[in-house]
């Protein structure tokens, strides 16, 4: 009977290893291109050559492994996930993705199973934007989409991304080396824990992922007119928090009957004063669907009623988007094999979407993708109280081992 456990300890242990490479010493922080990222990838290349890998890091510092079949001309699976965190978080968003795969690679290699095609793994770079503002730099490089204005992106201590690619040994001017778009790479897999309650709530360890949601985000201002807050009457106000209050609610109301998820997670009263009628408030708006059309359709509905209550509280609005991305469907076929193999190991054929973005994301630009989602105590993430349970990542690995063998007939 094939067991995993010893590879899953294995996987468990490495996430304690690399939480430790922090740039700093009280929290968990490792971003893009610090010494800490790149003393990250050597790690990772030393267990990766442990595995049977070749490896190397490319030019946009993405940590690569291959375990490479006898056929020269076979065709390419990529593996991947991010090394990178946000400051303060936890051990396992996006590590887990890199450690589990490569503990599984290590299984292969230590059974001495020939695969069919050839078999890579990475770790991006940089995923989560917290350094220089700018997200999926990594997979960005990788898909061939890297956008210029990011050269001169500047951190908090105004390095700019150039200089930081010096920094790191690298070229910037080099970057779309790393780009995969138009080299063998046949299909995307990507394993990460939820970051989200579903499958905790189901009792599930894993759930395979029909696709990523679509977001826009906007700032939005209201002007309204300050004032005292014990001689203006109520009629007369133009209160600019209160109007915000009414459209927030609206906003959850709207999201709640359209099936799709809308959060304001920023508020601001730029009045501040107990004793202040708001002049001024700013709010932000997220909303995410795995169906734009529904997610724009809610959008325009939301939109409508902001409008309204605007003109109908005396206020001035102003909307800025700020940011957007499409939604991505994982493909039909590499979830009918992930949900096979999920079968093969009698857990439930589960499927779920995901309202977080991913790398699979950028890749989706250049091959078909598909992703495995693992639960994770209380959905937590970005947080220092993520926790995984060994059993599930054991499960995982079984599920991914199915994967590997369906994918190889």
């Amino acid at each position: 009977m094939t067991t995993f456990a010893p590879y899953a300890i294995q996987t468990y242990e490495r996430c304690d290893v690399l939480a430790h490479i922090s740039q700093d010493t009280d929290c968990i922080d490792r971003r893009y291109l610090t010494p800490e990222h790149l003393q990250v990838n050597r790690q990772v290349a030393l267990w990766m050559q442990q595995a049977g890998m070749h490896t190397w890091q490319d030019a946009a510092a993405n940590q690569w492994g291959r375990y490479a079949s006898a056929n020269p001309d076979a065709k390419t699976l990529v593996i991947g996930s991010h090394l990178d965190t946000v400051p303060n978080s936890g051990k396992y968003d996006g590590i887990l993705g890199v450690l589990a795969p490569l503990s599984l690679i290590q299984y292969i290699h230590d059974h001495h199973i020939a695969l069919p095609f050839h078999l890579e793994l990475v770790g991006f770079g940089d995923e989560e934007g917290t350094r220089f503002g700018a997200t999926l730099l990594g997979s960005c490089a990788v898909a061939g989409t890297w956008n210029e204005k990011w050269n001169t992106l500047t951190d908090e201590n105004g390095v700019s991304l150039t200089q930081a690619f010096l920094d790191a040994g690298l070229d910037i001017d080099a970057i779309h080396s790393a780009g995969r778009n138009n080299k063998n790479v046949d299909d995307f897999f990507e394993f990460h824990i939820e970051q989200g309650p579903v499958l905790e709530e189901h009792d599930l360890s894993v759930g395979v992922v029909n696709g990523i949601a679509g977001a826009k985000r906007f700032a939005i201002t209201l002007k309204g007119l300050a004032g005292h807050a014990g001689t203006v009457p109520m009629p007369m106000r133009q209160d600019a928090l209160a109007a915000a209050s009414e459209m927030i609610l609206v906003i959850e109301r709207l999201a709640i009957e359209k099936g799709i998820v809308a959060t304001v997670g920023q508020l601001k009263c730029l009045s501040g004063a107990v004793n202040v009628i708001s002049g001024a408030t700013t709010f932000s708006l997220d909303i995410r669907s795995i169906d734009d059309t529904l997610r724009d359709e809610t959008l325009s509905l939301i939109m409508e009623q902001l409008h309204s209550i605007a003109a109908k509280r005396r206020i001035h609005m102003d909307i800025a988007a700020t940011h957007q991305a499409l939604a991505v469907k994982c493909d039909d076929e590499l979830q009918r094999q992930l949900l096979t193999a999920c079968e093969k190991n009698k857990m439930p054929p589960f499927t779920l979407s995901s309202g977080a973005g991913h790398d699979t994301m950028a890749l989706a630009k250049i091959c078909p993708v598909a992703m495995l989602f693992m639960r994770c105590e209380k959905g937590l993430s970005h947080h220092p109280g993520e926790a995984v349970d060994v059993n599930d990542i054991e499960a995982a690995l079984k599920v991914m081992f199915a994967f590997i063998e369906d994918y190889a007939e």
